[in-house]
């Protein structure tokens, strides 16, 4: 067994209640990594066509990899998987904190979900041993509750929890998996296919070293990672995620009144600059971690805020804030701490209330249908009373919790057309009027519409730090953020093999790309980690199987290349505004075309050929 891995992955049967340990060889880590990687080949072995996402059937995955719990900057994550419940595909998000590492220092390497549970249990993994405990006095808890209460029960305050809250039990489509309070793997409902099964918290406690293969040559990336990330993203540090809300409103890139608009006023009372002058109480790391992105806020008066759920990320800042025509910080860190006391993806959570909004504002919806509510945008007061809705499945929020496409059909009256998404899941927070190789991704990505998959073009656009880290994958001259040209397909098709790799790894995109590690240093930590002879070539291999493996459980789910799609909103520029381009549909569907023919995937499908060079041709030999 290589270092860097436990060699142990935990199956849990919670039908039958039976725990096993189950183990593979070193071939099996070295092509599939972890993370992202693992999830996708479970899915694939495990997961038939036509499983209904929240029944027993399907398969829910955690999943880290070779360097999570490494004790470096960026290496504190893990993945879940599963068969999505918003969109019927290829379900998978990734979440930072510390809940990871405590995993891999507690024996397993990952856990398979099966079945479900006749009452509601969580599990318990103390170094090397597993075991299922009762969990009824704990449904219903938000997650700061169960936390303590678990930790309480087990005695040990040194304990790290992954669970649901009450949006996950109460199946919101797009429920998170929350760790450490203010972690979530957010995307794709991965809470409500935990809350299908009646699976409360992974509890994780584990003392067990990690085995190092060169314990020098990892600390010597460690130090050069302490010292220079947080030189390298300064502001992320200083300001966070929100350190680009001013910028990407001066471009016209801050998505606004659901994307109808790109900018808006008053943008600097949302910006991290503000968040840091007024209700910042302190920055938070993730694990080993030295540039403390994350934000902890407190909030007195009307909109009480604990600071123990961490405070807003730009994601958040724009989908309850800006897309819903909001600049009251303050009214969105207390949505902030609602949807992670609840478990809830803040974006899609945004998206459906800007949505509603436009559905309100239109006459599809009126003061009957929301209660009471004006649900006009620019009502933050409405805006955090959805929230609380969509979270407690109360109302109207009961229809939005099932996600825009589900939540437009319900509505009728032409609803689709606010409906903003890609394969069932709503558009993050990143404009593709703007970033135009991010919409091509954004479109192919087998999550639907996620930015973490896809380049920001606008990294791109002048010969400085990401436009010279990526000439090592034959990228070499910079181009226009609304460029769709060969060479930007090209760059497309490169950046997403990497990160998926990093989703592998299990690693950080801020540390790893923003913190300038790059390529060759990340192969190089592989190898001083696992002691095998990484190359570059080899990494982004990985991160290409990952992508192939996606691509082939969403065919065999019933998506084709009609699915990569992009809603019309986004070939119509804005009505005003800085930003005066928008996507052309022409030179959209040819950039498409030439990301398949860059991928080999004639028509949208894997080749044979292509899945025989990755090794993965059981992938479609099975099906």
């Amino acid at each position: 067994m290589p270092h860097g891995y436990n060699g142990k992955i935990l199956r849990v049967d919670l039908s039958s209640g039976k725990l096993t340990t189950e183990e593979f060889s070193e071939s099996f880590y070295r092509r599939y990594y972890g993370g992202e990687g693992f999830v996708g080949y479970f899915l694939l072995k495990e997961v038939p066509k036509g499983v209904d996402p929240l029944g027993p059937q399907n398969k829910l995955i955690f999943a880290a990899g070779p360097l999570t719990g490494v004790p470096v900057g960026g290496c504190g994550r893990h993945s879940v998987g599963a068969k999505s419940p918003l969109t019927g595909g290829y379900g998978e998000a990734d979440s930072g904190g510390y809940w990871a590492a405590e995993l891999k220092m507690a024996g397993f390497d990952a856990i398979v979900i099966e079945g479900k549970a006749t009452k509601p249990v969580y599990l318990f993994i103390k170094d090397g041993e597993a075991s299922l405990k009762d969990a009824g006095h704990l449904w219903g808890m938000k997650t700061l509750e169960c936390q303590n209460a678990i930790c309480e029960e087990l005695g040990d305050t040194r304990i790290k929890v992954a669970q649901i809250g009450p949006a996950g039990e109460k199946l919101v489509r797009f429920a998170s998996v929350m760790n450490d309070l203010d972690a979530a793997a957010g995307r794709t409902g991965m809470g409500a296919v935990m809350g299908s099964k009646n699976l409360k918290a992974i509890a994780c406690r584990g003392t067990q070293a990690l085995s190092l293969a060169d314990p020098a040559g990892v600390q010597e990336i460690a130090r050069w990672i302490r010292d220079n990330a947080p030189v390298s993203v300064k502001r992320m540090r200083d300001f966070g995620t929100a350190q680009i809300v001013d910028s990407l409103n001066g471009l016209g890139g801050l998505p606004t009144r659901n994307f109808q608009l790109g900018s808006i006023g008053d943008a600097d009372k949302i910006t991290g600059e503000t968040m840091a002058e007024t209700i910042l109480a302190k920055r938070r790391a993730c694990y080993a971690c030295p540039v403390q992105c994350k934000r902890e806020v407190k909030v007195d008066g009307p909109y009480t805020v604990d600071p123990q759920y961490g405070g807003p990320e730009y994601e958040t800042l724009a989908a309850l804030g800006s897309n819903c025509g909001i600049t009251d910080l303050k009214a969105i860190s207390k949505g902030n701490e609602i949807a992670n006391a609840y478990g809830v993806d803040t974006i899609s959570c945004g998206m459906a209330i800007a949505f509603a909004m436009e559905c309100f504002e239109n006459g599809l919806l009126t003061e009957q249908d929301t209660g009471g509510l004006a649900l006009r945008f620019g009502n933050a007061a409405a805006m955090v009373q959805m929230v609380e809705q969509i979270v407690r499945r109360e109302g109207l929020g009961d229809i939005l919790a099932e996600g825009v496409a589900r939540a437009a059909k319900k509505i009728g009256k032409g609803a689709e057309r606010y409906a903003l998404h890609i394969k069932g899941q709503e558009l993050p927070m990143h404009e593709p009027r703007l970033k135009q190789g991010m919409g091509v991704g954004y479109a192919i990505s087998p999550t639907g519409a996620d930015h973490c998959h896809n380049i920001h073009d606008t990294a791109y656009v002048s010969m400085t730090g990401s436009m010279e880290d990526i000439q090592a994958l034959g990228v070499l001259e910079p181009m226009p953020a609304d460029d769709l040209s060969a060479a930007k397909v090209q760059l497309v098709a490169h950046y997403a093999n990497w990160i998926h790799f990093l989703n592998c790894a299990v690693c950080c995109f801020f540390v790893m790309s923003l913190g300038r590690v790059g390529f060759e240093r990340t192969a190089r930590l592989v190898r001083a980690v696992t002691g095998w002879n990484t190359t570059v070539f080899e990494i982004l291999k990985v991160g290409e199987r990952a992508t192939n493996m996606a691509r082939v459980f969403n065919l065999s789910q019933g998506f084709t290349a009609r699915d990569d799609s992009m809603p019309l909103r986004f070939f119509t520029p804005h009505a005003s505004g800085p930003l005066k381009v928008a996507l052309d549909p022409e030179a959209f569907q040819k950039a498409r075309e030439m990301y398949y023919e860059t991928m080999r995937w004639p028509n949208g499908v894997p080749s044979p050929g292509k899945l025989g060079e990755l090794g993965i041709q059981w992938a479609v030999e099975d099906k």
